[in-house]
């Protein structure tokens, strides 16, 4: 991956994956290592980690998972889990020496998450502030608004700066990357909007802004478009329309191909065509872009 100001954090390091839930129901170590090494290899500043649902039972492993990675590679890591619970067993876990001195990443943070403030009491660490959902009269909220993600990223990096001494660089806002295949409701359209507003706001200078770019390519259908995967070129469709607005850390798989494509390139026109569109006339743009890559793949 190369784009001039866009960093990465890997993700593969999650059972989410078929081949990393081998990995970790074998209690392949060693497998997991070379996963790390192969993810910093490829680009990788930090590498989120997570078990899937062993990490909330089983702190032995989820301990031996992260100091196996840490004896292998010197990046920081990233730990996923919205229990506090859990990611005090990966930050008592964690050894910043091992890491150049840099502080671990919270994976993530939210408005209706606050019990996760405690942690600093265990050592100080970056965080990633989820502004999908927000607090409101006592219940959480899902976002469908960007003045609601704004007011999120707003409060919560005004708390985490002003309470807790966060600086603005240690704090990344995940604008939730959506699935393009599940999003009827212009989701997508509004995390551009959302990445626009959290850069040109004057409160917000400095943080960073990133997003899970897997979730986009979700259940598309494995076709290519000369012999690229349709997946991939989704994801550089993303990128292009995120990137000029300020969007800086991506959440991905650090051997894609990422690059911003250029403006004939047939994906991103159908991607920008997508986010203007909501429901069934989404669905069925999608779908065109389905025939184009069938019909390329037959001529």
């Amino acid at each position: 991956m190369a784009i001039p100001g866009v960093s990465i954090i890997g993700d593969r390091i999650n059972p989410g994956f078929k081949a990393t839930k081998a990995l970790v129901e074998s209690e392949d170590l060693a497998g997991l290592q070379a996963l790390a090494v192969r993810q910093v290899q490829a680009g990788a500043w930090c590498l989120d980690v997570t078990v899937g649902p062993r990490g909330y039972q089983d702190a032995h492993f989820l301990t031996e998972v992260i100091q196996a990675l840490q004896s292998t590679v010197n990046v920081p890591l990233c730990f996923d889990y919205p229990s506090a619970a859990v990611q005090e067993v990966c930050l008592k876990a964690y050894c910043p020496a091992k890491a150049g001195g840099r502080k671990p990443v919270v994976n993530s943070l939210a408005e209706t998450r606050q019990e996760m403030f405690e942690l600093l009491k265990i050592r100080p660490f970056q965080v990633i502030l989820m502004a999908s959902e927000r607090l409101e009269d006592g219940s959480p909220k899902s976002n469908k608004l960007t003045s609601e993600v704004l007011g999120v990223a707003r409060r919560m990096t005004g708390k985490l700066t002003q309470e807790y001494g966060f600086s603005r660089g240690d704090i990344f806002v995940d604008v939730t990357i959506h699935s393009l295949v599940s999003d009827l409701d212009g989701l997508t359209k509004m995390a551009l909007e959302a990445i626009r507003s959290i850069r040109e706001d004057s409160e917000l200078n400095g943080v960073h802004i990133i997003g899970g770019l897997t979730n986009i390519g979700n259940m598309l259908p494995s076709l290519k478009f000369d012999d690229v995967p349709l997946r991939q070129l989704v994801e550089s469709a993303f990128l292009t329309l995120a990137v000029p607005l300020g969007f800086d850390t991506i959440m991905g798989t650090p051997w894609n191909n990422f690059r911003i494509l250029p403006d004939d390139n047939i994906v991103l026109q159908a991607v920008k065509e997508f986010t203007e569109l909501k429901g069934l006339n989404a669905i069925r743009r999608l779908r065109q872009l389905w025939a184009q890559a069938k019909s390329s793949v037959n001529q």
